[in-house]
């Protein structure tokens, strides 16, 4: 007889000697889980169809059964049955950064340029790449409304669409942020060459160089690029890998130096995906409005939440549009069509600023994609859309864990997002993520390093992998690739 155990150093399902003859079938199916015959998601055999084949009792099944569940190999979903576990559902999320009590200077790591790189280059793995695969969007359908709108309007092109912008599509954009309990009109809005532009012309409205702007630890590297452009200074807020940004450690910081605005991603934050509770929202929005402190919000990944909910902006618990202290930025950038540069952003009490510094700086946005867009967003395709993405990108994600649970070396954390589509990995302590960076490029293969993402160079041993592509065997390798080069480090 044979019983069920792990390796010491492994953690593998082992024989053991002795043991009675559920234990034997336990050790049995762990062992075809270890080796991925049994797969995850794989349903297991009924009770009484495994009894049978085996010439065991039904008590017998039951008890080896109970053991796989004991050791998490297993689960069971009620009224369908004994089910392989998912290994991503054991692996530890990426722990909290510290506090950090001074501002910096923002300095954006030169592997920003040669992840842009790598986006143009065919030949690369773009698993540092913050975009969806062109796969997954309704491409062919906004181009067909690119050619009704050209043929319909034939002057289209003939004048700028000075600020705020195309008023169909502000029009649409109001209407989805009424419906997520946003009490946003059309003349509240001011349309954007993406939310890039927009986080540009709100941190223009509200700061000047020199200026401290609090951001959430880790941050997306886009934001740190924009405050270094602009000559300001980040003050990094840390955040829970689950909950987003720790709004007692800001009020922290509050208390103890000046700030001159916050930045925040409070719905799927890039890169942790998380997703903040409503009474965190509001007690944040209230923090702000008793310092007078402007909040910039990027609602991009809003629409990416895996369960279709949509949680409400701050800037619904923020009072009226036009006094409000929360500057809205948004883009569909992450979820219909990222070539078309089409965003937005609800300026509040800045909004005026906004529109003068918008006209200073790009004069006008371009009028046929915002059209074709607008087109699309009426035509109630975006939430048919919507539903298939939100789908594929959770699969991908689930498929992404399940291979850096099984592949990559132990002590390897990797957040559990509630939307999106990217993963922050926290490697064993002694990896250093740009050499990864720089040897996983030698085998093709692009993972955005986790200095980028902390204005003083923080996260070492973290990178950061998009999942927005769909899965397929290349995609596997070069995880496969990454576990290697890990292991090595």
């Amino acid at each position: 007889m044979v019983g069920i155990g792990r390796d010491e150093y492994t953690g593998r399902v082992v024989a053991t000697s002795g043991g009675f003859l559920y234990e034997h079938l336990a050790a049995e199916l762990g062992q075809a889980i270890d080796r991925g015959a049994l797969r995850a998601g794989d349903r297991l055999p009924s009770v009484r169809r495994f009894a049978q084949e085996r010439s065991v009792s039904v008590a017998t099944v039951l008890e080896a059964y109970m053991r796989l569940e004991n050791a998490g190999l297993i689960e069971v979903r009620p009224k369908s049955g004994h089910f392989v576990r998912r290994r991503s559902a054991l692996i530890a999320e990426p722990r909290r950064p510290r506090s950090c009590s001074t501002p910096s200077r923002v300095t954006v790591s030169d592997a920003y340029t040669k992840i842009l790189a790598a986006m143009r280059d065919p030949e690369m793995l773009p698993l540092g790449c913050a975009t969806v695969d062109q796969a997954f969007l309704p491409i062919q359908a906004l181009n067909r409304l690119v050619i009704q709108v050209t043929r319909e309007m034939t002057t289209i092109g003939a004048r700028y669409e000075g600020p705020p912008g195309l008023v169909t599509l502000r029009r649409q954009v109001a209407r989805r942020a009424v419906e997520a309990g946003v009490a946003l009109g059309e003349n509240d809005l001011c349309t954007t060459i993406g939310a890039t532009e927009a986080l540009s012309l709100a941190l223009r409205a509200v700061a000047r160089p020199g200026d401290v702007i609090a951001v959430e630890s880790p941050a997306y590297f886009g934001v740190l690029q924009t405050i270094e452009g602009l000559g300001m200074r980040a003050l990094e807020v840390p955040a829970n890998p689950r909950t987003g940004l720790d709004v007692t450690a800001f009020e922290d910081t509050l208390r103890q130096q000046p700030v001159r605005a916050l930045v925040v991603t409070p719905t799927v934050s890039n890169p942790l995906g998380s997703v903040m509770p409503d009474e965190e929202r509001e007690r944040l929005v209230r923090i702000a409005r008793r310092y007078d402190l402007p909040i910039i919000e990027d609602d991009v990944y809003a629409e990416l939440v895996f369960d279709g909910s949509r949680p409400r902006p701050l800037r619904a618990f923020a009072g009226p549009s036009e006094d409000s202290h929360v500057l809205l930025i948004g883009s569909v950038s992450k979820t219909l069509a990222p070539g078309y540069r089409v965003g937005w952003v609800a300026g509040g009490r800045w909004h005026d600023q906004i529109l003068r510094f918008q006209f200073s700086h790009t004069l006008a946005c371009p009028a046929l994609p915002g059209m074709a867009v607008a087109e699309f967003l009426a035509s109630g395709g975006y939430d048919r859309h919507l539903r298939r993405l939100r789908a594929a990108l959770a699969g991908n994600i689930e498929r992404y864990r399940e291979t850096i649970a099984t592949e990559f070396p132990e002590g390897t954390r990797v957040s559990s997002p509630l939307g999106g589509f990217v993963l922050w990995i926290e490697l064993p302590p002694g990896v250093d993520a740009l050499q990864l960076h720089e040897q996983a490029l030698r085998h093709r293969v692009v993972v955005a390093p986790g200095p980028l993402f902390s204005a003083r160079q923080r996260f070492t041993n973290f990178i950061r992998i998009s999942a927005g592509a769909p899965w397929s065997e290349r995609f596997a390798e070069g995880l496969r690739t990454l576990a290697r080069l890990s292991a090595r480090e």
